[in-house]
């Protein structure tokens, strides 16, 4: 029996930024997956935290308002304003390592 694909509604599995990043390397891909589940909860709570600070926050500040590393907030920034959910303000202000990081806020369509 052979198998008929309907192209008119087969649709291509999720990609970057709706899924986590990574390379082609056994580590990235194995913390990829391992937050694969929790970055569409995760993105929504950085969307929250920012709502609530319109002046916008650095990924750093997001991370401690979460109580989160910033190791897992700060890729989901990323993804957020790949998304177009967030921006970047304009704004610097130093993170916990000195160095100057960008304060983020909502965009105007959130």
């Amino acid at each position: 029996m052979t198998e008929t694909l309907d192209l008119f509604s087969w649709s291509p599995p999720p990609a970057y930024p709706d899924v986590p990043g990574r390379r082609r390397v056994d580590t990235s891909i194995e913390a990829a997956e391992k937050i694969e589940g929790r970055a569409h909860t995760l993105r929504g709570l950085c969307l929250d935290v920012l709502r609530r600070n319109p002046e916008g926050m650095t990924a750093d500040e997001v991370a401690h308002e979460l109580g989160e590393s910033v190791l897992t907030i700060r890729p989901r920034m990323t993804e957020l304003k790949r998304m177009g959910r967030i921006v970047d303000s304009g704004v610097r202000r130093q993170n916990r390592s000195g160095r100057n990081a960008a304060v983020m806020k909502l965009a105007e369509r959130n």
